[in-house]
């Protein structure tokens, strides 16, 4: 008897040139991410896992900006080289973008807020997503409790994701909460040894 196929999908988060090594609101440690990153997208390519970029795409009145209101600098703009992928990301053909946070008033670090993200994965029949990249404790970790609220099995990939840790501590406690909510914290090598 024949054990049925979960259905799977990879969303990369918010791997944009602002939240990059020499971005404006920079997360740790991402020049060692793009690399393994990158080898990853192409065995789930391979693969024929569906794959899903997720980017901010603010309007330069947005809410969230400190000119306006909100705690962070400007940044990701849309249009703006700050929000655009870095050249040496890899996007196959194919692959959906999904932009975030796109009126002035959207705050939400989620990737399923009024993104139809949830939509293109039930259309695929979607069971199960793995999320890596950027920032553990923000970005990854809504768009993750979301996903689990929306009743997708959620893995996170550890080792490829990066927190910002505006103080130290967060990104493990962005960790906890995430298992604590019943996501799966798993390396990249077993989720494909999964597939």
């Amino acid at each position: 008897m024949e054990i049925p196929t979960i259905k799977r999908a990879l969303i990369v988060v918010d791997v944009q040139h602002d939240f990059c090594e020499g971005g404006v609101l920079a997360a740790r440690n991402t020049s060692s991410l793009i690399a393994p990153l990158n080898r990853f997208i192409e065995l789930c390519r391979i693969k024929n896992i569906p794959l899903f970029f997720t980017r901010d795409w603010h309007p330069a009145n947005h809410q969230s900006f400190k000119s306006h209101g909100g705690p962070w600098p400007v940044h990701c703009v849309q249009g703006s080289w700050g929000a655009a992928f870095p050249p040496n990301l890899l996007i196959p053909e194919g692959s959906v973008v999904i932009d975030k946070e796109t009126l002035p008033e959207q705050i939400s670090y989620s990737d399923f807020q009024a993104t139809g993200l949830e939509q293109k994965l039930r259309t695929l029949e979607i069971e199960e997503i793995a999320v890596c990249g950027i920032a553990t404790e923000y970005c990854v970790k809504a768009g993750t409790l979301d996903g689990l609220k929306l009743g997708f099995r959620v893995v996170v990939l550890t080792d490829l994701i990066r927190p910002i840790e505006v103080k130290v501590g967060d990104a493990a406690a962005a960790l906890k909460g995430m298992n604590d909510a019943g996501a799966v914290l798993m390396n990249s090598d077993a989720w494909v040894r999964n597939l």
